[in-house]
């Protein structure tokens, strides 16, 4: 942080703001909306796609690519990039603090892309729509946000107040993001939730599938349940890994409900 004689007082208000989303026990626990996203490549297949999107996905992912792997062989891990995939499930979870007695509830958007898009929004703009409120995710600066955002977009879907970063500065952006804080000002630094929450001593829970296999699950086994508990998971380890920054107690399994949207 620079200061100057002109804008001193702008960059101090600046660093406090920052200060703040990055000082995990400074946030009411209420404020904040804890998320998860699970992605798939658009079509189930690279043969469905038209001859414009496959030259473009052979352009975008020939540096991914190794020289052996064709854009076609390579189309499984499209769902990686908003322009190429799709949302099939946003699960949120978000705190209920009454005194010393604490609650944390899950619940799940899923369907048809459009509508599930739209059901979040509905959610952010009628529960999570004051300055207070932030959105918080494992990675979700690099990867939740960001690709919600484009596809509310390429769905016509205008931004909620939350995901509209337009001509905001970065200690306006009401995003934490539990890997970065992890980082500590490393920016090399890459960690896993499932490597964060072993080392902080969170039980694991017990998960039948793993990111690789969300597309072979959705599209060859039709099974979008498995696909849904698996984001949940998620979304309460992410809570886990955020109160144990808070050197706050982990949440046992009769203060978690899953709720229906």
């Amino acid at each position: 942080m620079v200061y100057t004689n002109d804008n001193n007082e702008i960059t101090i208000i600046s660093y406090l703001l920052v200060s703040y989303l990055s000082m995990p026990n400074k946030i009411h626990l209420e404020h904040i909306l804890f998320l998860d996203i699970e992605t798939v490549p658009e079509k189930s297949s690279f043969d469905q796609l038209d001859d414009t999107t496959k030259e473009l996905w052979a352009h975008k992912s020939q540096y991914q690519r190794k020289d052996d792997i064709t854009a076609e062989e390579f189309y499984d891990r499209a769902g990686i990039w908003a322009e190429f995939g799709k949302i099939i499930c946003i699960s949120v979870g978000y705190f209920i603090v009454q005194g010393d007695r604490r609650n944390f509830r899950i619940t799940t958007f899923y369907g048809e892309e459009v509508k599930l898009l739209q059901d979040f929004k509905d959610m952010l703009d009628e529960h999570f729509n004051h300055a207070k409120h932030v959105l918080c995710a494992h990675n979700g600066k690099e990867f939740d946000f960001p690709y919600i955002a484009r596809r509310m977009i390429i769905h016509g879907i205008s931004l909620p107040h939350k995901l509209d970063l337009f001509g905001k500065k970065p200690w306006e952006v009401p995003h934490i993001d539990t890997m970065e804080l992890w980082k500590f000002g490393d920016y090399k630094h890459y960690t896993s939730l499932k490597l964060m929450a072993h080392v902080l001593g969170i039980p694991s829970p017990k998960e039948d599938i793993d990111g690789s296999m969300v597309r072979s699950v959705y599209y060859e086994q039709n099974d979008l349940k498995r696909i849904i508990k698996y984001c949940e998971l998620d979304v309460l380890t992410t809570a886990q890994v955020y109160l144990r920054l808070r050197n706050e107690a982990l949440l046992n399994d009769n203060e978690v409900k899953k709720v229906a949207k």
